[in-house]
Formats: C-alpha cells, structure tokens, sequence
C-alpha cells in the first residue's frame, strides 16, 4: 500500500483529498550558482502537502501553533526563507508527527544545459514548471490510487497553488487536459490518475492568506535545504530528514515517489553529501515509529 504513514487511510463514502503546491528555487537556465559566484539556483523543487479533507481544516490552526512558537515575528504568515535556522527546526519538528503526506520533485537544472535542443526547450516559459507539475501529479495521483484501491471508496483530488506572477494556469489546464485525452505525441511511461485528478480542480492563491500553502513552502523548502548550498557551500538536510516519514512511498521506498529526481537518482549528478541526504531519507522513512 503506497502511503503517508498515518496520513492517507482511513475510508468514508467518498475521500476527499487536498494538495497544497509551492517550489523553492527559480526556473532560471541562464548563469546557475557556482562555488565562486552567485546566480540562479541549481535545483527547482516542486512539492507541498497532501491532505485529507477532515485534516484540511486543521491547518490554520497548525500554522497559527508554530507561528505562537515565534513572539517575536515581524510578519503575519509563515515563510521558509524569513526564519532562522531554530524556528525552522522547530517548525519541522512540530509538523514531524502530523497527518498529511511530502511530495517533491526536484530538477537539477544543471543537467539541462548539457544540450542545446533541452536548454532551448526547458527556457521556454512555464516548459519546466509544467513538466515538473506533471512529475508531482502522477506521484500524488498513485499514492491515492492505493487509498482507493485499499478503502474500495472513490478519491477525489483538488490541487491549490501558489501564486506566481510568471505563470500561466490557464495554459497549466489546458496542457493537463491535452494528456488526459491522450493527445500527446509520445505515450508517458507513467501517468497522472485522471479518476482521481481533473484539471478543472486546480484553485491558484495568494501564500499570504492560505495555511495549507504556508506549511507547503516549509516541507518543499526542507528538501530544497538538502540539495541546494548555502551562500558558505553547506547543506543542511536536519529539516527534511526531521520530515522523512511525513513522506508518500511506492513498494515501500520514497525513491521516485514521495522524492523523485530529475535526471533518476542513479543518472543524477549528486555529490557524496547529496547522495548520503538521499539515503538517509529513505533509512528515516523505514525506521520504526510514528
């Protein structure tokens, strides 16, 4: 059974299911960060939450716990970025042991330079962004398949993202649609679940004014925090391993489910601190525990 553990059972008439998207990181091909100099990030990750219609309700009171854990804020919602390196581990440890499912796909941007016809077509406005939305769908979709398929209820999926001034939803729609109808040129070798996800279910909102975004910014940022270096070259995986078993898995591994990576992680240009992240991740999932 693919699962976030303690999560995604549970059966009802019908099982109303919630995702909530944000990335971390930018689209940019141009000049990517390296050991000497600034830039565009390395990474794109695409993730957020999975959530259970009855458990949707609890999220703005979730937030609304971790921001009391910070008396002296300076803003009225939750940002990754904004909170220093305690009140993010304060914030994973809280969320560590709630009931919702981490999805996230991570895109190593540096692999799509190695070919003209690729940096061309990934440059493309909204291409990769799409691309990755596709990668996050047909996990999502899966993992709900399971519930279904365990509970013999029918699952519905309603997705809400993030707002981005840069991107075109109604295009998002209509290229989910075209697959849906089976109209691309080349057959997927997985697919989203499309009894279970319509295009027609995608809601875009401000971050400011939803809850569910709020805590998507955080679990989606605690992966980025493993991949991508900081402004001194370290990583800090502490967050999503905090996270790990909060994570969707396929034949009980996260690998390609609940973490997908763009190239596979076998064809992934990932360093020896990268790769040990990878590992423990999946070590943290299958360890005994809530």
């Amino acid at each position: 059974m693919t699962s976030a553990r303690g999560g995604l059972t549970n059966a009802a008439m019908t099982l109303h299911f919630i995702a909530y998207i944000d990335e971390a990181g930018d689209e940019g091909l141009g000049k990517l960060k390296t050991a000497d100099s600034g830039g565009q990030s390395k990474w794109l990750m695409l993730g957020g939450i999975l959530v259970r219609e009855e458990f949707d309700r609890r999220l703005p009171a979730w937030r609304d716990e971790i921001m009391a854990m910070f008396p002296a804020k300076q803003r009225t919602d939750l940002h990754f970025r904004f909170m220093n390196h305690s009140q993010k581990v304060a914030a994973v440890e809280y969320l560590a042991n709630k009931r919702f499912g981490v999805c996230c796909i991570c895109s190593n941007k540096t692999t799509l330079t190695s070919k003209q016809s690729w940096l061309d077509r990934f440059k493309e406005k909204g291409y990769l962004y799409n691309y990755m939305t596709r990668f996050l769908l047909e996990r999502m979709t899966s993992a709900l398949r399971s519930v279904a398929d365990s509970s013999g209820e029918d699952v519905t999926l309603k997705v809400v993202f993030s707002r981005r001034s840069n991107t075109d939803y109604r295009s998002m729609a209509d290229y989910l649609s075209l697959m849906r109808d089976g109209k691309e040129v080349a057959s997927p070798v997985r697919s989203i679940d499309w009894g279970i996800f319509d295009p027609k279910n995608i809601k875009v909102e401000n971050h400011s004014r939803w809850a569910g975004l709020q805590l998507a910014d955080i679990v989606t940022s605690a992966v980025a925090a493993g991949f991508e270096p900081n402004l001194y070259g370290h990583y800090e995986p502490r967050y999503a391993l905090t996270l790990a078993k909060r994570f969707i898995a396929r034949n009980k591994s996260i690998i390609d489910s609940g973490l997908t990576l763009l190239p596979s992680l076998v064809n992934c240009p990932l360093d020896t601190a990268q790769r040990k992240f990878v590992a423990d991740l999946e070590v943290n999932w299958q360890a005994p525990g809530p």
